[in-house]
């Protein structure tokens, strides 16, 4: 199972999005999930629109850090804004950036996401039956945000139409984890495709633990 850490590797609620959580994150070898939105003509980190005039770091802070730390982990870019698309791809390529995909932007945004070749993840959950877009995309999101409804097969079905998978920790959505991790490591260690599982949590070091523990 790969680690993606939620806004960074944060250890209080103000470190979220923040320099301090990223290099925190990359140090320790955790892929990272972050969001990205758009002020004066910037991309910005910001996950939230009351917080976005107090975002403290710009994108390509981000991947300067990122880039610092030379391990080529996989990040997780939340698009927050649509028409970001032509300034986040030039970036991804200025900074050599390949182990990414972006998601959760509007359907017509990502699909001009997939006409610029970028790497995209569609979603799937109990609102999103059917992913959109699903062939042109790399992987798809999986969220459950009131019950917990990912199973192997849905797992298995994508993993073996060649998508990545990448399940969004239940502590995202306020609900007890551990059960879930549970089925979700039985999952990962019968499954055995290294690399095309993650899943992007709170608790990044408690998870790392968890899922290489061997049973």
């Amino acid at each position: 199972m790969i680690i993606l850490s939620h806004r960074g590797y944060w250890l209080t609620e103000h470190e979220k999005n923040t320099k301090e959580a990223f290099e925190r994150s990359f140090k320790l070898g955790f892929g990272t999930e972050t969001d990205i939105r758009d002020l004066n003509g910037k991309l910005v980190i910001s996950h939230d629109i009351p917080h976005i005039q107090d975002a403290n770091i710009f994108v390509e802070d981000f991947f300067d850090i990122y880039k610092k730390h030379n391990k080529n982990l996989p990040l997780a870019l939340n698009i927050k804004s649509d028409g970001l698309v032509q300034e986040l791809v030039s970036l991804l390529r200025k900074y050599e950036i390949h182990n990414y995909f972006v998601f959760d932007m509007s359907v017509p945004d990502g699909l001009s996401y997939i006409r610029q070749n970028a790497n995209v993840f569609t979603r799937q959950s109990e609102y999103e039956l059917e992913p959109s877009y699903y062939s042109e995309s790399m992987g798809v999101w999986l969220d459950e945000f009131k019950h917990h409804w990912i199973d192997s097969k849905t797992i298995t079905n994508h993993l073996n139409r060649g998508k990545k998978v990448c399940i969004v920790s239940p502590e995202l959505h306020k609900r007890n984890y551990f059960d879930e991790w549970k089925d979700y490591k039985d999952i990962d260690s019968k499954i055995l495709v290294n690399g095309e599982l993650m899943i992007c949590t709170d608790k990044p070091i408690e998870a790392r633990e968890y899922f290489n523990e061997k049973n």
